[in-house]
């Protein structure tokens, strides 16, 4: 399943060259990544309260054109892969025109709280939407 989430670009995200600054896009990733799990059903904070994180831990970004103060972008993302105790959802981001800004695969991990050690998802979180997308 794809989702779409879309925002404006706000002055204090711009660096001195006058556009989005590189590490704001990982902001704008993870705004896209929470965006995602609710469209598709995923009970974030139901799986905190069982006991459960997820964490990032690999991202491959790839910068393509520059954004820019209230530019319209829109976060496309999917999941790519799904695995016991991980997967990678792609995200784009792309420009009120269709110009791509940048593209990244995010790595996640399932980690139980008390052991800070990656845990098997739960069964009842592997929602439809989590897996991975088929054109």
């Amino acid at each position: 399943m794809k989702t779409k989430t879309t925002f404006k670009v706000r002055t204090y995200e711009c660096d001195s060259y006058g556009h989005v600054n590189n590490a704001v896009y990982l902001n704008y990733l993870e705004y896209g990544r929470m965006d995602f799990l609710n469209q598709i059903g995923f009970d974030y904070n139901a799986l905190l309260e069982d006991g459960y994180f997820i964490f990032v831990s690999h991202v491959d970004i790839y910068y393509k054109s520059s954004a820019h103060f209230n530019d319209e972008l829109t976060i496309e993302s999917y999941t790519t892969k799904l695995g016991a105790v991980s997967g990678t959802i792609h995200q784009t981001i792309a420009n009120q025109n269709g110009d791509i800004c940048a593209e990244a695969d995010v790595t996640w991990c399932c980690v139980k709280k008390d052991t800070t050690r990656p845990s098997k998802v739960p069964e009842k979180y592997i929602v439809e939407g989590l897996k991975p997308h088929v054109d």
